[in-house]
């Protein structure tokens, strides 16, 4: 069978076919209009994808060497997201639905970055920890099965992703502020300069990123270069102490759950010392990463996860509608 994927949930306009748990085609376009703004303008990403949702989905069915009339369902991010953005590919999948008369599946956003990992490694079974950690969300999960979440700890405040953002705001990068903090990155110290990190006790899982971000705005205001200090040495420095908190909280999720498996999910997920140092503190975990491809928003995910979710006779009604709050249990 075949299992259209659509994907709208912020600024990625994307569209994936999947059979058999195998993806043929996996479709992305990036808005690079919002870079000039610092960051995501949620009017401006609704106008967007409405201009590219047709072509992307038709060219993700080509790549496939697949036809409409052969897809078997649709499935499509129903939240958490932008209101307006979630809206326009809904309201897509729920049209091309109706017009091939198929089912239409509202997948969670969250649960599809998750099981984005069984495309990295089809070997991966229950139960594991899952580092969800991406512009929106920082989360530790420990996944039991499918549909069968506990969570561990979650952000109080930013998430990981927003902290790299606001960071590369204060600090002059562009945006988005992941990749640009980790270019600028690279050849910087990152022990120079001894930033707080949040909610450190040693039982804590939870997570929080607001007052390592002010840290850095005040840091800044007083900040001039030397010999023995550079910018670089501060952007590496604030992006280890985003770091350690992910890494430490990691480890500690492990511990708590005794489980030797875990996998890491979303945006963040790409970041390559991050990937680097949780390979170090944890020597003889199971660390799985998702194809950097799949990290970032994408329909592949989506697609995969709607397949499976077809699979064992899930079906909804066309009156569901989207939720931008949505949570994962």
């Amino acid at each position: 069978m075949s299992i259209l994927g659509i994907e709208t949930s912020c600024d990625e306009t994307a569209a994936s076919i999947c059979r058999e748990g195998r993806i043929l085609s996996s479709v992305v376009s990036s808005q690079v209009i919002h870079s000039k703004f610092g960051g995501v303008v949620p009017e401006i990403a609704s106008r967007e994808h409405e201009k590219l949702l047709n072509y992307i989905v038709h060219q993700a069915v080509e790549e496939a060497k697949c036809r409409l009339e052969n897809l078997k369902a649709i499935s499509v991010t129903a939240g958490p997201g932008l209101a307006g953005t979630l809206l326009t590919g809904v309201s897509f999948a729920k049209g091309l639905g109706m017009a091939l008369n198929i089912s239409v599946l509202p997948i969670n956003h969250l649960e599809a970055h998750i099981f984005a990992n069984f495309l990295a490694d089809p070997t991966l079974e229950f139960p594991f920890v899952c580092l969800l950690v991406s512009g929106g969300h920082t989360q530790l999960w420990y996944v039991l099965n499918m549909s069968d979440y506990r969570l561990l700890g979650e952000t109080r405040d930013d998430a990981a992703g927003e902290a790299f953002d606001k960071g590369a705001r204060i600090m002059g990068l562009g945006y988005p502020g992941g990749p640009a903090i980790e270019k600028e990155a690279k050849g910087g110290n990152p022990l120079a300069v001894s930033f707080p990190l949040g909610l450190m006790g040693k039982k804590s899982l939870e997570f929080s990123f607001s007052g390592l971000k002010t840290s850095l705005l005040y840091f800044m205001d007083r900040f001039q270069e030397r010999e023995d200090l550079s910018i670089k040495d501060v952007i590496a420095s604030y992006q280890q102490a985003i770091i350690d908190t992910l890494v430490e909280k990691t480890r500690r999720a492990l511990n708590k759950t005794n489980c030797n498996t875990c996998v890491i999910a979303g945006g963040v997920a790409a970041n390559n010392r991050l990937r680097k140092n949780l390979h170090i503190a944890l020597p003889n975990a199971r660390i799985i990463f998702p194809d950097l491809l799949y990290c970032t928003d994408n329909a592949a995910m989506v697609s995969y996860l709607g397949e499976l979710k077809f699979q064992k006779g899930e079906s909804f009604s066309l009156d569901f509608g989207i939720q931008p709050n949505l949570k994962l249990v």
